[in-house]
């Protein structure tokens, strides 16, 4: 969905062509995975970071439009909401040093967009989502000024069952959002895996099966609208912003979901299921004939069937891409933003490590009933380290309950295996593992020091007021560069401050 769209109002005849192209491009996607070599070469990562914009009282700035223009660059583009940003970096060789690269392609365009921000007044928060939101932060005059997200705003609202949001967590949030700005509310860290289509099937299946445990060490969003909600409140908003709150409760399949069942023959299946079981939102089609440009031997750019493939969003989800001859890759979408770039360095590395390690366990998959991986992520981000999660075991009955921190602990050894195989460098691997480790064994997570930060607060000031002042602790403490687990901690009246207190 990154694409610009210049049209915003089809008809019947714009829907039955782009259907027929939908189809096109699947034959020819299915062409593509059947050429000797097609796919082939070495892994690659690469990032997305969307970001919040805050005014000096932590209120959202929807200033992203004169951000994007003053910094013009390719990298970084604007969100569905005016008070959110997002920048992507380029894909490098997984062998070697990666995260070293990321984190110095992170870091650097992060400083430039906050010296973009501080000359219009804002600030920058890399955060699961922004604490002082309020409801007339969500509404249509939050929405980016742009005809993609105009048109799809108003085709989501077409196919949207209900507006209401209800999330229960320590505290009960229910609410009514029109429109798609609410999904503004959710800033995601998201890696892209680049692998061999050969591998695709276990490699998707491992990372799905990995999301959980990383999920719950990773947790940084646990208020949204004033309310103390999930560890990664982001998960049930985003559901629920895009389908509703009835959304996938009935036949109408969700179209934020984290998957139906365990892939059994590759990438293709995917396409073919998210084709299948969701309507086109844009029908937009484009010039080229995908099974011409197959027959002629190029890579075609399959460019109505990756714009549908965009408008669904699942928390693990397969990517085509021409570029290089064609390749195939896996979005790893379901980290928060933040807390500091270490965080995310050392969460992408676990979870690429944990899925590289795993897809080689193929005895698991048949342990593990799908739907127990599916409870596994949503139990993860309603609970975060205090979940429990069902763990596959050699030996019957499998899978078994597991605490959530106990789940991660036995993972680091097969992350740490995994990155070894793909040629990580052993020190890169060991160090960034080593953060996750800490920070779990600190009980330590984004979402656990925000909430801490806010009880805090609270002791000497309104909810509303606490919740910008954690705000801005969080921008000050993430700004050092430090691992969450190692921020100092605001101190309750008569205490003084202490580093990694969260509890």
């Amino acid at each position: 969905m990154g694409q610009e769209i210049e049209r915003e109002r089809f008809g019947a005849a714009d829907f039955e062509r782009f259907s027929e192209r939908l189809r096109d491009c699947l034959r020819a996607l299915a062409q593509m995975l059947e050429r000797p070599g097609f796919g082939d070469g070495p892994a690659t990562i690469g990032a997305e970071l969307e970001m919040a914009l805050v005014d000096a009282a932590g209120r959202p700035a929807g200033e992203n439009a004169s951000v994007h223009e003053a910094l013009d660059d390719d990298d970084v583009a604007l969100e569905v909401g005016r008070f959110c940003i997002e920048t992507g970096t380029a894909p490098v060789a997984l062998a070697g040093r990666p995260f070293t690269a990321l984190t110095a392609s992170l870091s650097s365009s992060v400083d430039r967009i906050r010296g973009a921000a501080a000359a219009q007044g804002a600030r920058v928060a890399m955060i699961g989502t922004l604490p002082t939101l309020g409801v007339g932060d969500l509404g249509p005059s939050g929405l980016t000024e742009s005809p993609r997200y105009r048109a799809l705003s108003a085709a989501l609202e077409t196919i949207k069952p209900d507006r209401r949001v209800i999330i229960d967590g320590p505290e009960t949030l229910d609410v009514e959002l029109p429109g798609i700005v609410a999904e503004a509310a959710n800033a995601a860290f998201q890696i892209h895996l680049r692998v061999r289509p050969a591998d695709f099937a276990r490699t998707f299946n491992a990372a799905q099966l990995a999301t959980a445990p990383a999920l719950a060490a990773a947790g940084n969003s646990p208020t949204f609208l004033g309310k103390v909600l999930w560890e990664e409140t982001r998960v049930p908003l985003f559901h629920q912003a895009i389908d509703g709150h009835e959304g996938g409760s009935g036949w109408k399949p969700s179209r934020v979901a984290f998957g139906n069942g365990w892939v059994r023959r590759g990438a293709l299946e995917l396409f073919e299921e998210s084709v299948a079981l969701h309507e086109p939102l844009l029908p937009l089609t484009v010039a080229e004939d995908p099974l011409a440009a197959v027959a002629a031997g190029q890579a075609p750019d399959l460019g109505e069937l990756r714009l549908h493939h965009g408008t669904t969003w699942r928390w693990n989800r397969a990517v085509y891409d021409p570029g290089g001859g064609g390749h195939l890759r896996i979005e790893l979408r379901a980290l928060p933003a933040g807390p500091s770039v270490l965080d995310m360095a050392a969460n992408a590395a676990f979870l690429i490590g944990a899925t590289l390690g795993l897809a080689d366990e193929e005895w698991m998959i048949p342990a593990m009933p799908f739907n127990c991986v599916r409870r596994n992520f949503y139990g993860a981000a309603r609970d975060g380290l205090d979940a429990e999660l069902l763990w596959p075991v050699s030996t019957a009955p499998s899978p078994r309950p597991m605490p959530a921190a106990e789940v991660v602990e036995r993972l680091l050894p097969i992350a740490r295996r995994g990155l070894a195989g793909a040629g990580v460098e052993p020190d890169e691997a060991d160090s960034l593992l080593a953060v996750v480790g800490e920070r779990v064994a600190a009980e330590v997570t984004g979402a656990r020091w925000q909430r801490a930060a806010l009880a805090a607060y609270e002791e000497r000031m309104m909810r509303s007021t606490a919740l910008a002042a954690t705000l801005d602790a969080y921008i000050d403490a993430e700004a050092t560069g430090l691992p969450v687990h190692r921020w100092p901690m605001p101190s309750r009246p008569g205490t003084r401050a202490a580093a990694g207190s969260a509890a």
